[in-house]
């Protein structure tokens, strides 16, 4: 019984891209936005493969900031609702400036998530 061995990409051999140092930094770049290594975003685009969207953690955040705002946003109308004697100085002019807010994050919320995920190839 012979067995063979499975070919792996680590016991293939590799192709060599000789490219100057611009070049590099480059696909480098590329590669890091793609969310990929140097080897595995030049193998995909080598054989046609289409670089999928990768989240920007940067609006990620933005979107995590947003939330804790209506979070809080939302704490204050509970509040407000519950009756406590705290808030019998709060009048309706109070509830619509937060309820305003509210619809305003939300927006931005929306401007935000619709650049969440970007084509990687595109950036």
């Amino acid at each position: 019984m012979s067995e063979e061995k499975a070919v792996t990409r680590k016991s293939a051999s590799p192709i060599k891209v000789y490219c100057l140092p611009e070049e590099k930094r480059q696909i480098h770049a590329q590669a890091k936005r793609a969310g990929l290594s140097d080897t595995a975003y030049l193998r995909k685009v080598g054989l046609g493969y289409e670089i999928k969207g990768v989240v920007d953690y940067e609006q990620v955040r933005e979107l995590a900031r947003m939330n804790g705002d209506l979070g809080r946003l939302g704490g204050l109308l509970k509040f407000w609702l519950s009756n406590d004697e705290r808030t019998k100085e709060f009048g309706a002019d109070t509830i619509r400036a937060v309820l305003k807010r509210i619809e305003r994050t939300q927006g931005e919320m929306s401007g935000v998530m619709s650049q969440v995920v970007k084509p990687r190839s595109n950036q």
